[in-house]
């Protein structure tokens, strides 16, 4: 793809990412700051898309990931410091560090995912990814029976390839 042809792909999108970052954030201005920022790192990571994969969710995918980022900084710059006068730091005592065992069972079930079929693994990925059924079904602008359909098939799937995952009494 030409960086015209981006160009002109990512202008055909602006209107529905930008309904797509007013539903994340509920107030205008930071719909089109989130918009601007999705811009800009699209065409900053031109690079990275591959040709054969779908653009309109590359795209979406970049700006539901930078509302999460944007979230979590925000998270945790609240969490960070108290909102008194002293502004001293507050330690996170819930905080787990994960098993080395549970760090090899998540590259064991992204390997499996990444067995499966693009057909099925985009839906299911975007699914995991914390997206809706509809708002697959617009990304990938499939009939919603469709998308439940594939993240079935690729759960029942999934289930097969990590059987010594199951919960067993």
């Amino acid at each position: 793809m030409t960086t015209l042809e981006f160009k002109e792909n990512l202008l055909e999108l602006k209107e529905n990412l930008y309904y797509f970052a007013m539903k994340l954030t509920s107030d205008p201005a930071r719909a089109e700051d989130l918009l601007q920022d999705t811009f800009l790192k699209a065409l900053t990571y031109r690079t990275k898309f591959k040709p054969d994969t779908n653009f309109k969710a590359w795209i979406f995918t970049i700006m539901k990931n930078s509302y999460i980022n944007d979230f979590r900084r925000q998270t945790k710059r609240n969490n960070a410091f108290d909102q008194s006068n002293c502004l001293h730091i507050q330690i996170q005592e819930d905080f787990i560090y994960p098993s080395p065992e549970s760090i090899e069972a998540e590259k064991e079930i992204l390997k499996a995912i990444g067995s499966l079929d693009k057909v099925n693994s985009e839906p299911l990925m975007l699914f995991i990814n914390g997206y809706h059924y509809h708002e697959i079904s617009d990304i990938l602008e499939l009939p919603i029976g469709t998308i439940k359909s594939r993240i079935h098939f690729s759960r029942k799937k999934l289930e097969k390839l990590l059987a010594d995952y199951k919960y067993r009494d």
